[in-house]
């Protein structure tokens, strides 16, 4: 028995080999995250007498490539959760923190974790880019969220509740209604300072030129709400230029943002369970490959539990003696942006009420006992995934039998 512990970090690994009887092989040493270090450490560990296996924690993406490399060379290796590590007892008071002492840490934890560990999985590529897409709409949406709150902010000193003239959606190319409004009539004096007609003759140019649905009654409803509104901002060059490179980026993380919406659909399009994910009620072509990102191989999972805890959103246990708690905190030690894309879709049931959904019959039963929202939400999310679990393995299982004959 060869236990590695390897402590991933950026650039470099600290890495240590033992053996049961605290026989040490190899003293933790650094090696690079290169061709040649990786190499180097393949010949050695295959140079060992007797089974090896590699363990190493999956912290962020520097894991990754050491991983792939080790498992392309056919090499055992275990790509754990770092609380498992931290958790795991040194049978000391003393608790260093430094790479080398981490190394030996995770190559005592193999060797006490030996028959349980779990081999680390290559990702095919369709799957790692649509994780990695994913990873990048989440950023640039709260890169929009912040640069839409701070457009409002700007507009409350020029053109107060322009924001709220229009309510319609994004289209496909990031733009919207009331950015493009405001990016033309970005002061209240833009559009009071005219008459009524000759601002409805305006308006009515704008939404041709734009490609906007023009309504006469929704004309004069903007022109009198700007009549009585008060600007801080005088309309200057000064004012124009804060609006409107406020306008820009906003329309620039729009844009960004409605092509990885369509990329990452059409990447998810490509994979096996596309039709089944999206037929499922709150799940469309947007939350449908954010799902399929953070879920990733559903066939990796051994049974239901396994995917609910993988999200977190499996209900805890806290007995001790005759006491039984009945009412325990979900662990939340799975994914957090798993969670999150699943609370959207759980919010998506809930707001559109579809009877026939076991889903939303069983959190609208939750909500009619007087369950907390959290309890029912995350009691759903938790159905959900169940569910998913079911259709998802019971289509890919079909499918590969039917490939056999």
């Amino acid at each position: 028995m060869n236990a590695v512990g390897i402590d991933v970090s950026k650039g470099k690994s600290t890495i240590t080999i033992r053996r049961p009887g605290d026989v040490v092989l190899m003293s933790p040493c650094d090696i690079p995250h290169t061709q040649s270090g990786i190499n180097g450490l393949i010949e050695k560990l295959r140079s060992l007498d007797g089974e090896t296996k590699v363990c190493m924690e999956h912290t962020g993406r520097y894991y990754e490539p050491l991983a792939t490399w080790l498992t392309d060379a056919g090499i055992f290796v275990s790509a754990v959760n770092p609380i498992l590590i931290r958790d795991f007892g040194d049978d000391s008071l003393r608790s260093p923190k430094t790479d080398k002492a981490d190394a030996k840490k995770i190559a005592r934890y193999t060797l006490d974790r030996w028959t349980y560990l779990r081999q680390y999985g290559n990702m095919d590529k369709t799957r790692n880019q649509l994780k990695t897409m994913n990873r990048q709409f989440g950023f640039y949406m709260d890169q929009k969220t912040a640069m839409k709150n701070n457009l409002i902010a700007l507009l409350d000193q020029t053109y107060p509740g322009a924001n709220t003239f229009f309510v319609s959606p994004s289209r496909c190319d990031g733009s919207q209604k009331w950015v493009d409004f405001v990016h033309t009539y970005w002061h209240v004096d833009c559009v009071r300072n005219q008459s009524l007609k000759a601002f409805i003759a305006h308006y009515h140019n704008w939404c041709k030129r734009k490609g906007y649905h023009f309504s006469i009654d929704k004309a004069e409803h903007i022109y009198h709400l700007s009549s009585d509104l008060i600007a801080v901002f005088p309309k200057d060059d000064n004012t124009k230029m804060l609006i409107r490179q406020a306008v820009t980026m906003l329309h620039t993380a729009s844009v960004t943002i409605e092509s990885l919406r369509q990329k990452m659909n059409a990447a998810a399009s490509t994979l096996p369970e596309y039709s089944i994910v999206t037929a499922m009620n709150g799940v469309g072509p947007t939350l449908g490959p954010q799902l399929m990102a953070e879920i990733g191989d559903v066939t990796r999972f051994t049974h239901r539990g396994a995917l609910t805890a993988f999200a977190g959103v499996d209900p805890g246990k806290n007995d001790s003696g005759q006491r039984t708690q009945k009412s325990v905190r979900t662990s939340k030690k799975g994914s957090p942006i798993l969670r999150k894309t699943l609370f959207q879709i759980m919010d998506s049931l809930i707001k559109r009420s579809p009877i026939d959904d076991p889903v939303y019959a069983f959190m609208d039963k939750k909500r009619a006992q007087g369950k907390p929202y959290y309890v029912y939400m995350t009691a759903g999310a938790n159905k959900f995934l169940r569910i998913y679990y079911g259709r998802v393995k019971e289509y890919l299982s079909t499918l590969s039998k039917n490939e056999e004959s």
